[in-house]
């Protein structure tokens, strides 16, 4: 099944227009880059391309020097160049093409930390970036239009939205794919990655995380756990959320006493891939961390809407020291809009502190049967 990606329609702008010299494509691995790419780019004689995984394009585009450059890209209008993190000193290669070549440079990372290292100084002021996350609900709710919301729901909580789950046949295809996930891929990007001695503590610490998710994460707990000293294991934190494992959502306050503000949650991109990390893929009627995976999944959903539809957000949880807490708060040209998540049928009401100091405010509450409508 193919799958219309939402930013489609701003990349093939960006490639159209002659001030776009590099186009940056971030996103983590089997989200669907060189897929969405593929389909942008129509091959011809003007256009080549090469990937990063491939020890000659290494070797190339490593040595930086415009002979060799020029063999490969005079005559061409269009450089693609994926997974290009994985090329040494990859921003003064893409800065010595623009300076001397009339072409445009698409190149694609599934680690932001590394591509944007290499090429945050070279290349200030030409790129244009984007971001390409798993699969939001809004370019896959075609495939369920014949579902009940709530079976639809279950499917996507259990076995999450990479594009490679929504075209496999059963239950146990996409539990395979997500454990391989781990082992290959997420595993592979941890070897590469610098300062990382003990890969399986990485794991470990994504373990606590998937066991924790819509709770207040202590970081000096986790480096216990997994026999870490707090330093490193907040240096992993960074780097898990920089390969677009997880990320970080803080507390929202305006300076009112009761509220706190410097406690962190962390919830991950896909709730397939954190279901496969604890072995866990049972029906949601049978789990105990049904509530707290539907949390999960409509943050992760609401921050993918934000930047397929090029919003700029921010987005926070709130809670007070009277124990009184909202999911999520996304603040979005000076208005807040509050997110109460209930997968049960429970009722709930705005907390009276939220209602009394941010009366201007929205609040809404989602649960398995109006998630649709608000996505």
């Amino acid at each position: 099944m193919i799958f219309t990606r939402s930013i489609s329609s701003y990349i093939t702008q960006a490639l159209q227009e002659p001030s776009n010299k590099v186009i940056i494509l971030y996103g983590p691995r089997q989200a669907g880059k060189t897929t969405l790419i593929k389909s942008l780019v129509a091959p011809g004689p003007a256009v080549v391309s090469f990937t990063g995984d491939d020890l000659y394009a290494q070797k190339i585009f490593s040595k930086h020097e415009l002979a060799s450059l020029s063999g490969i890209v005079d005559g061409k209008k269009l450089l693609i160049i994926d997974e290009a993190q994985r090329i040494e000193n990859i921003g003064l290669t893409l800065k010595l093409l623009t300076d001397n070549f009339s072409l445009i440079i698409l190149a694609s990372g599934s680690a932001s930390f590394d591509l944007a290292k290499k090429i945050s100084e070279p290349l200030t002021g030409r790129t244009n970036t984007f971001w390409l996350y798993p699969l939001a609900y809004s370019e896959v709710k075609e495939k369920y239009a014949q579902t009940f919301p709530q079976t639809a729901l279950q499917e996507m909580l259990r076995f999450g939205m990479f594009p490679k789950v929504h075209t496999l046949a059963n239950d146990e295809q996409k539990k395979d794919y997500l454990y391989e996930y781990i082992n290959n891929y997420l595993h592979k990007d941890i070897l590469t990655l610098e300062n990382i001695k003990k890969p399986s503590k990485v794991i470990d610490l994504l373990t606590l995380l998937a066991l924790q998710i819509g709770k207040e994460v202590s970081v000096a707990e986790l480096a216990q756990n997994i026999s870490l000293n707090q330093k490193t294991v907040n240096s992993y934190l960074d780097l898990l959320e920089k390969m677009f494992v997880i990320f970080n959502l803080r507390g929202f306050s305006r300076n009112l006493r009761k509220e706190i503000s410097k406690s962190s949650k962390y919830y991950f991109y896909d709730t397939g891939l954190r279901n496969a990390l604890i072995r866990n893929f049972n029906e949601l009627s049978v789990r105990l961390d049904a509530g707290d995976l539907f949390e999960n999944w409509f943050v992760a959903e609401k921050i993918k809407l934000a930047n397929n539809k090029k919003l700029y957000a921010n987005f926070y949880f709130w809670r007070t020291y009277e124990h009184e807490e909202i999911d999520l708060i996304e603040e979005r040209e000076g208005k807040l809009h509050a997110w109460e998540c209930k997968w049960s049928a429970k009722k709930a009401k705005k907390p009276k502190d939220w209602a009394v100091s941010y009366p201007d405010s929205d609040f809404t509450i989602v649960d398995a049967e109006n998630y649709a409508k608000n996505l």
